[in-house]
């Protein structure tokens, strides 16, 4: 971005001489320079150059309670001074890590009571993998390795996270996925349901995955991992007959469960997990970013208690990380749960401000450019198309990238997914900035429709 801010100018240089950002073209970020956020405050963010922006992204989906609340600054300086840091390895703990284990075991569903602690949900999903092979091992099945994914599904950047994601821009780069992993389709019937209706296609969709087990047989596949809304695919919510059938599906057969909730989790959907409100019973949940807002890295593994049952019989589980359950994130994360839990936010998210954000976002199908918005709780999607009927896409243009960019210069954060603009602001969003949301969102669809014009 073009700067007259000798400040901004100089944080760019820096940027340019020495900072690699992530999922980015580095020669293109080099020409251009990187907009400097300096300050945030409830649902808004400040830059270098002095731009009120309001962030419909919660961050990269994680700024639940808003940004600014000294009690989570509090609760880390605190821990500082306490117990700056140490380690679970070795037959050790310490108390901020045993409450935060009890605090989540006391939010999750019935029968999940036993986290282990990474510092990111990718970590969380490469314990995943691990723990479910371990699992099967323990049980005699050792050969039970194969893990089905969805494509276009996100489970993270590293390695296994990677592989496990069904992201082929990513799968190419660095050989991937690595074997024992394969993906079935998604349940995105705007851009792939033809002349399914949305109720045929989940069926559909969901089917896939009986198809892949048979395929791969039973005694090969150890668990089927998915996100209860694939968050960073494009807000993608799956025709209501998907889950009821994958859940048919999953009882029938002898695999896990994992349900990634690491977008979903701490209140997006209007209940404290996704697998809340599809009634989903996993074995195991990653989880991360709204565990702390976002204030401080941290993931984990939420595990079902008949595993665990399994895994104590497994003697070691040799896998951890030097930040497993770090205290200062587990103070902040205890107190980010306190803060949800006291101020009612996912409650006042359920009965308020969701239903109002779905409501005033499905006021912009009427705009010419939009195919479909959809939305549960505080996640929205909405679709840019040159053709409503048909659902026809506007090809080579880069839609979406045109009108990211309105957004960012309009004071508005939405992301695009191609030509998908998503969005999924703090939890603690006011009716009144919903009301700027929309209008912000439909100013940017009409300077992007006006770009495509001329």
């Amino acid at each position: 971005m073009t700067s007259n801010n000798p400040q901004t100018r100089e944080w760019q240089a820096l940027s340019n001489d020495h900072h690699l950002a992530p999922f980015s073209d580095f020669k293109q970020l080099k020409e251009k320079g990187p907009r400097i956020i300096t300050s945030a405050k409830g649902v808004y963010l400040w830059d270098s150059e002095g731009n009120k922006i309001l962030d419909g992204m919660a961050g990269l989906w994680c700024v639940a309670i808003g940004y600014g609340r000294d009690e989570l600054a509090d609760a880390a300086s605190k821990q500082m001074r306490e117990l700056p840091y140490y380690n679970l390895f070795f037959q050790t703990a310490h108390p901020p890590v045993l409450e935060l284990a009890k605090a989540i075991a006391d939010i999750a569903p019935e029968g999940m009571n036993h986290v282990f602690f990474t510092g990111s949900g990718s970590e969380g999903n490469d314990t995943m993998l691990r723990m479910v092979r371990h699992y099967w091992a323990i049980k005699g099945q050792p050969n039970k390795k194969v893990i089905i994914s969805r494509k276009n599904g996100y489970h993270g950047s590293t390695v296994a996270g990677a592989s496990l994601g069904g992201m082929t821009y990513m799968h190419e780069q660095g050989d991937l996925p690595i074997p024992g992993i394969v993906h079935i389709a998604q349940p995105y019937w705007f851009a792939e349901g033809g002349d399914m209706t949305p109720e045929e296609f989940g069926v559909w969709a969901a089917n896939q995955l009986e198809e892949k087990i048979l395929e791969i047989g039973v005694d090969n596949v150890g668990a089927f991992i998915a996100e209860p809304i694939q968050g960073a695919g494009g807000v993608i919510i799956p025709p209501e007959t998907y889950w009821p059938r994958i859940k048919e599906i999953l009882a029938k057969y002898d695999i896990l469960f994992v349900a990634d909730e690491v977008i979903c989790g701490f209140g997006r959907t209007g209940e404290w997990f996704g697998s809340d409100f599809y009634d989903l019973k996993p074995d195991m949940m990653t989880i991360a970013k709204g565990l702390t807002s976002g204030y401080i890295p941290m993931g984990g593994l939420i595990v079902r208690d008949e595993v665990v049952a399994v895994l104590n019989e497994g003697g070691d589980f040799n896998h951890g990380f030097t930040y497993s359950g770090h205290p200062v994130a587990a103070a902040v994360a205890l107190e980010n749960i306190r803060i949800i839990r006291d101020e009612k936010i996912i409650e006042h998210v359920h009965a308020e401000t969701a239903p109002y954000l779905q409501s005033r976002l499905r006021e912009l199908n009427d705009h010419p450019l939009v195919g479909e918005v959809r939305g549960v709780g505080l996640l929205g999607a909405i679709e840019l198309v040159q053709d409503k009927a048909t659902r026809k896409r506007y090809e080579g243009k880069g839609v979406g990238m045109i009108c990211r960019t309105f957004c960012f210069d309009n004071g508005l954060i939405m992301r695009a997914v191609g030509d998908t603009m998503i969005i999924a602001p703090p939890l603690v969003i006011t009716k009144a900035e919903i009301d700027e949301l929309v209008t912000k969102a439909r100013k940017c669809l009409d300077l992007t429709l006006s770009a495509l014009q001329a």
